[in-house]
C-alpha cells in the first residue's frame, strides 16, 4: 500500500511537470532525398552558389544553412571560415549565439504554463511581480545625471502586453538615447552577461524603469520577454534554464541548446566576426563579453536573448510548431494554442507591411505573401542580434534556417536571398 501511494505521488508529479504523450507521433527530423518531398535538388544548388559567392565577396565569413520540407531535411551545408585565427572551416554542428531567437522559446514556455491554467493573458504582471504595480511613463530625461521625470501609466502592464512588445518597456543598449542612459545608470542588464547577476534581481530593478508609452498603445521592441522568463521561474518553481531543459529541449531532442555550454562543447561555439579592411577578425566590444556562453558567472538566464544553439536544434523547434505543437510523440502545445500564438493580437499597432506579430513570432499575411520572396501567408519568422535568421511556412511545410555569426557588416545580402531561394526550390 505504501509503495502504491509513493507511485501515485510520483505519477502525479510527472503528470504536472512532465510532457504529455500524444496520439500523434511525428518522427524527428531526418534527411531524405529532396525529390521525395517535392523539392528540386537542382534548384537547391542555387543556394550553394549564392552562399559561396557571398563568402568570396566578403559579405560574410561563412554560414550554416538548413532546409527541411514535410519533416525531412533536404539541405544542410556549411560554408566559409568559422574562426579567422585558426582558419577552421564552418561545420554543420557548430553552435551559434542565437540572441533574440531565444524569445520564441521563452514565449513557448509561457504558453505551456498558460495551457496549465497558471494565468490569464490579460492578467497584470504586477499580480506576480508586485514591483510593476507602480509603472510610469517617461516625460523627460535630466541630462546632467540621467535621472528622469515621469507620469503614472494609464493602465497596468499585462502579460499579453509583454509577449507582444506593447508594454512600453525599453531595451537598454539597443534603445534610444534617453533609455540607454536611464538603464545604464540603474545598472540594468539588457541581454547577456558574464557577471554574477540573477534574473530576479535584474527584473525587479527593470520594473522601476520608465516606459516609452502607456501599455497597449504601440509596438516597442523590448525586454518584456526577459520579464516573462522570470514569470516562468515564478510559476514553475524552477530556474529558466532547467525549465527549458526539462520541458522543451529534452522532449524535442534539442541536445545542443543552452544558456551556458558544458565544457565538452566549448570548441563548437563559433567566434563572432567583424570586417576589418579586407579581412575578418574576432569581434570584441567594451559593452559586454562576447564569450558569455562559456565564461563568467553563468548565472543569468536572459529569456529574451541568452541562448546558444545549432541550426538542427532550431529547425527541430520549428518543426514542432509545423506539427501543431507535437514532435516524436511528445506534445508541448495544443493545436489550438499554436493557433492563438500565430494570431494577430493587436491589429494595426504593428506597422510592418505584410506581417503581424503574434505571441512568439512575426507572421506573414496575405499582402506579405503577394509581395513575393517571403513565403506563404502564415509563415512565421524572426532572427538574432548576431546575424541568425529562420522562417517556417505552415502551408508548404517548409523550414529555412541560416546561421551566421557577425557584427558590423554592411554588405550581407544573404538573408533575403536565402529566403527567396528556399521558396523557389519547391517542385510539386
Amino acid at each position: 500500500m505504501k509503495f502504491s501511494t509513493i507511485f501515485l505521488l510520483v505519477f502525479v508529479v510527472l503528470s504536472l511537470h512532465g510532457q504529455t504523450a500524444s496520439v500523434k507521433n511525428s518522427p524527428p527530423l531526418t534527411s531524405a532525398d529532396p525529390g521525395s518531398v517535392g523539392v528540386s535538388e537542382e534548384r537547391l544548388h542555387r543556394i550553394d552558389e549564392m552562399l559561396q559567392k557571398a563568402v568570396e565577396n566578403e559579405e560574410i565569413p561563412g554560414a550554416v544553412a538548413l532546409v527541411a520540407r514535410k519533416g525531412k531535411i533536404v539541405y544542410f551545408k556549411a560554408f566559409g571560415t568559422a574562426d579567422p585565427e585558426s582558419g577552421r572551416a564552418y561545420r554543420t554542428d557548430d553552435i551559434f549565439r542565437i540572441a533574440s531567437q531565444t524569445k520564441a522559446i521563452t514565449s513557448t514556455a509561457v504558453m505551456m504554463l498558460w495551457e496549465e491554467g497558471k494565468f490569464r493573458l490579460d492578467d497584470p504582471i504586477s499580480k506576480y511581480i508586485p514591483e510593476f504595480a507602480g509603472a510610469v511613463v517617461l516625460d523627460s530625461l535630466i541630462e546632467a545625471d540621467s535621472t528622469f521625470l515621469a507620469r503614472p501609466a494609464a493602465s497596468p502592464i499585462t502579460i499579453r502586453h509583454l509577449i507582444t512588445h506593447t508594454s512600453g518597456i525599453g531595451y537598454g543598449f539597443i534603445d534610444s538615447d534617453p533609455f540607454r542612459k536611464i538603464y545604464a545608470k540603474a545598472g540594468i542588464n539588457d541581454a547577456w552577461t558574464t557577471e554574477p547577476i540573477l534574473l530576479e534581481e535584474n527584473i525587479r530593478k527593470l520594473a522601476k524603469m520608465p516606459l516609452h508609452h502607456d501599455p497597449g498603445l504601440h509596438f516597442t521592441y523590448s525586454e518584456g520577454i526577459d520579464v516573462l522568463g522570470y514569470l516562468v521561474e515564478i510559476l514553475s518553481g524552477m530556474p529558466l534554464d532547467r525549465f527549458f531543459e526539462e520541458r522543451i529541449f529534452k522532449p524535442l531532442g534539442m541536445d545542443d541548446s543552452y544558456f551556458y555550454l558544458p565544457e565538452s562543447k566549448y570548441e563548437r561555439l563559433v567566434p563572432v566576426q567583424s570586417p576589418e579592411g579586407d579581412k575578418w577578425i574576432r569581434f570584441t566590444t567594451p559593452h559586454y563579453d562576447v564569450n558569455y556562453p562559456i565564461k563568467g558567472a553563468r548565472t543569468y538566464f536572459a529569456g529574451g536573448a541568452g541562448l546558444s544553439s545549432t541550426a538542427l536544434d532550431y529547425a527541430t523547434f520549428l518543426q514542432m510548431y509545423l506539427n501543431q505543437g507535437e514532435l516524436n510523440g511528445k506534445r508541448l502545445l495544443s493545436r489550438t494554442t499554436v493557433q492563438v500564438i500565430l494570431a494577430n493580437h493587436f491589429g494595426e499597432i504593428w506597422k510592418s507591411s505584410g506581417a503581424h506579430h503574434g505571441l512568439a513570432f512575426q507572421v506573414i499575411d496575405q499582402l506579405g505573401q503577394d509581395q513575393g520572396g517571403r513565403g506563404s501567408a502564415g509563415t512565421f519568422e524572426w532572427g538574432g542580434y548576431f546575424n541568425t535568421q529562420y522562417f517556417a511556412d505552415p502551408q508548404e511545410q517548409l523550414i529555412g534556417v541560416l546561421f551566421k555569426q557577425t557584427q558590423n557588416t554592411s554588405k550581407d545580402q544573404t538573408a533575403w536571398k536565402f529566403r527567396l531561394l528556399v521558396g523557389q526550390c519547391i517542385d510539386d
